[in-house]
């Protein structure tokens, strides 16, 4: 994918930014004491579009550093918005925000969001959510995820590249503005929700010099790995989950060379495939048309390195080591609320600590609005040095 939607102002920069991780991956010594730390500024410019927040003092797009699911260096887009106002002792508490599934092109990343843009039916209502966060004075950060917006391709559902985009994007607004403060929480919406449970294990120990208090997740998308079978079951009650096909499957393809989509899918699929590539969810869903839900698997197709790679990106995996409020829309017909049942006892199980509430005819976008009140409050509690409830 080529960085399509990066700001003109920011191009040069990333350029060479880009250049010098490349280099700084593969070279010797010398080039290795040059390599960005993950979390580094690499370029910012003031954000203008519909991304922006309309309560922030400052709103900047960014490239910052991070690491793959690899380890490996990457650059990475993103927005901080900043309050009004005199931040407090410590510096402004900071949410760090996961999106839910746009896509995986860069002109589906929401730090490119325009109001006639091709996410702007979700990420515009997001935007009004979020922007509730900056009014109650906390900064907002939002990653863009790998290869959303800038080089490379999107390793969808990634845990361990989603959870590390989501810290440094924290330590990259530290960098950027002195009134950010240590004390964070990451939340999240359907494959965001699913970083944000990933990111509440793996990245207090990634960042120690943070304080990660706790995670709310919105519907998080789980039972991942059930995804390669259940669509090569042909049957009609996949029609409605056929958009993740492609999504799923370049994904995973972008993250582990054993996934070779061209010897899974048919050429029945190929449309599906093309506006994956090139264009965004909802242009995945236009694509399906008169698709047959079971022409598009080759038979006898290896689905294992397909399901494996989604097994290993499960929320399940994490042992959360904050609280976790879970929010759940209770009529959620992509993420129901029996999966999510699952997944929050799988998490209790683990000793977890698990706070699950459920919103009265909330369909899957609309339970990040619903719940913005108790998320608030689970947020003002923690910050209080206050007990948050469980029902684990």
């Amino acid at each position: 994918m080529r960085p399509s939607r990066v700001s003109v102002q920011i191009i040069g920069a990333l350029a060479v930014t880009v250049a010098a991780v490349t280099s700084c991956s593969t070279g010797g010594d010398d080039s290795a004491a040059a390599a960005p730390a993950s979390g580094d500024v690499l370029s910012s410019a003031p954000l203008t579009n519909a991304a922006v927040l309309p309560s922030a003092a400052r709103s900047e797009l960014i490239t910052y550093a991070s690491e793959n699911g690899n380890g490996d260096p990457i650059v990475v887009s993103g927005t901080v918005a900043i309050p009004s106002g005199t931040a407090p002792d410590g510096g402004w508490p900071v949410i760090s925000w996961a999106h839910g599934t746009t896509g995986i092109a860069d002109t589906c990343a929401p730090s490119g969001d325009t109001v006639d843009g091709a996410v702007h039916d979700y990420v515009g209502g997001v935007t009004a959510t979020l922007d509730e966060w900056i009014r109650k004075g906390y900064a907002v950060v939002q990653t863009d995820y790998e290869g959303m917006g800038t080089p490379g391709d999107h390793t969808y559902l990634n845990a361990r590249s989603e959870s590390n985009a989501l810290t440094d994007i924290v330590r990259a607004a530290r960098n950027l503005d002195p009134s950010v403060g240590a004390k964070w929480f990451v939340g999240g919406h359907s494959q965001g929700g699913a970083a944000a449970i990933s990111a509440s294990d793996q990245a207090v120990d990634r960042a120690p010099e943070l304080t990660l208090l706790g995670a709310f997740a919105v519907a998080p998308g789980s039972g991942l790995s059930q995804t390669p079978q259940y669509i090569a079951t042909g049957g009609q009650a996949v029609a409605p989950v056929l958009s993740f096909l492609p999504i799923t499957l370049l994904g995973a393809a972008a993250a582990d060379p054993a996934v070779v989509p061209d010897q899974i899918v048919t050429p029945a699929a190929a449309p599906l495939m093309r506006a994956a590539r090139t264009g965004c969810i909802a242009d995945v869903r236009a694509a399906i048309g008169g698709i047959q839900v079971n022409s598009v698997i080759r038979p006898g197709a290896d689905l294992g390195p397909w399901t494996d790679y989604l097994a290993e990106q499960e929320p399940s995996n994490a042992t959360p080591k904050v609280p976790v409020l879970f929010a759940q829309g209770t009529a959620d017909a992509l993420v129901t609320p029996a999966a999510s049942q699952v997944l929050v006892k799988q998490l209790c199980d683990k000793g977890a600590k698990v706070d699950y509430r459920s919103y009265d005819g909330a369909d899957h976008r609309a339970a990040v609005a619903a719940s913005l009140s108790d998320a608030e409050a689970f947020t003002e509690a923690l910050l209080a040095g206050e007990e948050t409830p469980t029902t684990c």
